[in-house]
C-alpha cells in the first residue's frame, strides 16, 4: 500500500477520496461521460482517456460528473472516443483523444465552460 496510515487523520483522508471515486461512478448527475472501451478503444488509449477525465474533473472538483464505460460505438477509426451527454438532452461525442491535453481541453471548456471543442468533435444531437 503505497499510502502508510499514522493517524486516524489518515484514514479519514483515504475513505473521503474513495469516496469521491465511488460518487464519480455513480449516481444520476447532470452530466454523464461515457468512454467506449471496445477492444479497439482499449488499443487506440480509451484506458488513459478514462484516468485523464477523472483527473480532470477530480481538479475541476465537478460534483455535477458520472464518468461511464461501454463497449464499442462503431467508429472504430475514431477512437479513443468519449460521449457527454447533459441532462437538457443534449449528447456530443468526441474522437481521437489520444492527443496530450484533449481531454483537459474537453472538460476545461465544453463541461465546465459550456462551449463543446470542435477539433474533436464527431457529431452532436
Amino acid at each position: 500500500m503505497a499510502d502508510k496510515i499514522k493517524s486516524p487523520a489518515d484514514l479519514l483522508a483515504m475513505a473521503a477520496k474513495a469516496k469521491e471515486t465511488i460518487d464519480l461512478r455513480s449516481g444520476a448527475k447532470e452530466i454523464k461521460v461515457t468512454v467506449h472501451m471496445g477492444t479497439c478503444g482499449i488499443a487506440a488509449g480509451a484506458r488513459d482517456v478514462v484516468v485523464d477525465f477523472i483527473s480532470e474533473i477530480a481538479d475541476a472538483k465537478l460534483d455535477n460528473v458520472t464518468i461511464h464505460q461501454s463497449g464499442c460505438a462503431g467508429l472504430c477509426e475514431m477512437e479513443p472516443m468519449a460521449t457527454v451527454e447533459f441532462a437538457d438532452g443534449n449528447v456530443f461525442r468526441y474522437g481521437r483523444l489520444d492527443g496530450p491535453g484533449r481531454v483537459q481541453e474537453i472538460v476545461r471548456s465544453h463541461i465546465v465552460g459550456g462551449t463543446p471543442v470542435d477539433d474533436y468533435l464527431i457529431k452532436s444531437e
